[in-house]
């Protein structure tokens, strides 16, 4: 069944995040603070894994570059955080304990599932050959961290599988137009930028830099055009 593995994902994504609200209440407040600064280290290592892949890092500066300006210039941080506000008041209500959490949940959630080669790849297979095991394994980790972000950000986490979806879902129904776009060597690069992008979110979440990540989304894309152009 093509898209399997998206489904599964998103279940997963969902079904870690119910754990995880059940699991936060027996969760002592510097428990979760711990966790989420080492949750952050090693999300700021794979970052840094995937960007050492690069074959070309002034590709790679450039898409993050231009990339950023065009974030920026479309306010796309702001704009996704408008759309948390407004699923956080029409699921929760306008209660004041999770104002703006649920949004900022939701936004470092989809970042950290989307961002990643296995997204890519996974999903390609998915709709080229039916083959689910790269997102099948990717559903298994995103769960996993879905339970420790729901137990230290709350419910918006759950929402990310609708972006997750989206995302993932719609590469599966281009795959076949999609085979000749991203060669391994389109991906790779790909992946190197969403490591800086990975590493950006290590250092929010370590409350380091207030950088808005989601501003930097377009470097993907610039990936790709910089990459098809240029190798």
């Amino acid at each position: 069944m093509t898209g399997l593995g998206t489904l599964v994902n998103c279940a997963a994504i969902i079904g870690g995040c119910a754990v995880g609200l059940i699991l936060k209440k027996g969760f002592p407040e510097k428990w979760q603070e711990t966790i989420m600064y080492g949750v952050a280290l090693c999300i700021f290592l794979i970052g840094i894994e995937m960007a050492q892949k690069s074959q070309n890092v002034i590709l790679v500066i450039a898409s993050v570059v231009i990339g950023s300006i065009i974030g920026e210039a479309a306010d796309l941080d702001g704009k996704l955080n408008r759309f948390g506000a407004w699923a956080e008041k029409k699921l929760l209500g306008s209660r004041k304990d999770t104002a703006g959490a649920f949004g900022k949940a939701f936004i470092f959630a989809s970042l950290v599932f989307c961002i990643g080669a296995m997204a890519i790849v996974g999903s390609i297979e998915d709709g080229l050959t039916g083959n689910h095991q790269i997102l099948f394994a990717k559903a298994m980790l995103d769960a996993v961290l879905s339970v420790i972000f729901a137990a230290n950000m709350g419910a918006g986490v759950g929402l990310s599988a609708v972006p997750v979806g989206l995302y993932q879902g719609g590469i599966t129904l281009l795959a076949s137009w999609m085979q000749n776009l991203l060669t391994p060597e389109i991906i790779v690069e790909v992946s190197a930028t969403g490591g800086v992008l990975m590493m950006a979110i290590g250092i929010v979440q370590a409350k380091l830099l207030p950088i808005r990540i989601a501003n930097q989304i377009p470097a993907l894309v610039m990936a790709v055009l910089f990459a098809k152009l240029f190798l």
